[in-house]
């Protein structure tokens, strides 16, 4: 843990506060509430379960003693809506803003409904944020921002062409971000995650992430199927970076600006021809003997970007943030929940 995250920790136990998690049923949503019940705060919830479950809510309540569990309220809404916003908001302290409807070809395929729940949602929060008197919102944006951008690694001054409507949904999210801070002079964190990773993400379904994809596959005796010639890279993130840069982001005295991006990731650089040999030696230490063929190399896939690797200086310095989990750290912890659930 870092030195600014445990300074963070101790101070949190003794000064309880109230936070909104949008999206806490999620992969992420869910981690960040688990550490903050942890730390004895004040939790809400809102999630619609689009894509959320509320096992994974169940899951966290169960691992914490009750005392702590009781601490979390649970608000079923739709960011869509603007009067669930508003309700959520309704005495909080601290905004950490997850939800959203993720994968760039789950976008491409129905544009729509990604832009309602990413950039509509978005607005109504900042707005019932605005009205709820919160001085600062942490929102969740992306590296696909950064686009057709060629130049390594990425930066948050400098963005190229956007290559699909996810990714415009979070850049829209960025422009509504430096809009309300000039007009209502509140400050905003947007945090670009670089492919996180870690239990609780989905394994199923036609938008799963790639990590726990590969693991279901592998299990099930099912090829693994490589888009492109496997050379694309990846800054793969373990959650626990992500939940240490929300807190931090939060909690930080001054921004350096009323809206600032921030990189959030491990400023690693892995191809999936990599990944795909430390994914396959990580669960072969859980499961021995488990035979696991060559992957299948097919087209490149539409709106991918071909290299992401971050920069996190601006996010170390202004933030104190420092990466506790590598690629393989991760994998490690993660690969039994993984074994578990994706089978």
């Amino acid at each position: 843990m870092s030195t600014a995250y445990a300074e963070l920790s101790t101070r949190l136990r003794t000064e309880p506060q109230r936070w909104l998690v949008t999206g806490g049923a999620g992969f992420i949503g869910s981690h960040l509430i688990e550490t903050l019940l942890g730390l004895d705060q004040e939790v809400v919830s809102l999630d619609n379960l689009a894509t959320g479950y509320e096992k994974n809510l169940e899951a966290v309540q169960a691992a914490l003693p009750p005392t702590q569990a009781a601490r979390l309220t649970v608000v079923n809404g739709d960011l869509a809506d603007y009067d669930a916003c508003v309700e959520a908001c309704r005495g909080v302290d601290h905004v950490l803003h997850q939800g959203a409807l993720g994968s760039v070809p789950r976008s491409i395929d129905d544009p729509l409904t990604s832009h309602r729940a990413n950039v509509t949602g978005t607005l109504n929060l900042f707005t019932a944020a605005k009205e709820a008197g919160i001085r600062r919102v942490v929102y969740a944006s992306s590296s696909s921002v950064y686009g057709d951008e060629p130049g390594l690694p990425k930066v948050e001054t400098i963005t190229g062409n956007l290559l699909s409507p996810y990714a415009a949904t979070k850049a829209i999210c960025e422009t509504y971000a430096g809009v309300f801070s000039r007009c209502y002079g509140m400050e905003f964190a947007g945090l670009r995650y670089f492919n996180v990773f870690g239990p609780r993400q989905d394994p199923d379904g036609p938008y799963a992430a790639v990590i726990p994809l590969w693991i279901a596959s592998m299990l099930r005796g099912e090829p693994v199927y490589i888009n492109g010639d496997g050379e694309t890279s990846r800054d793969f993130t373990y959650v626990a970076n992500v939940v240490q840069a929300n807190l931090l982001a939060a909690t930080a005295p001054t921004l350096a600006e009323p809206s600032r991006a921030y990189n959030v990731a491990i400023g690693g650089q892995t191809t999936l021809n990599e990944l795909f040999h430390e994914v396959r030696a990580a669960l072969q230490k859980v499961r021995p003997g488990l035979e696991i063929p060559d992957p299948v190399y097919r087209e490149f896939r539409a709106g991918d970007i071909r290299h992401s690797h971050a920069d996190y200086s601006r996010t170390r310095d202004e933030l104190r943030f420092e990466p506790t989990h590598d690629l393989a750290a991760g994998l490690a912890i993660a690969m039994r929940w993984y074994v578990d659930h994706a089978a």
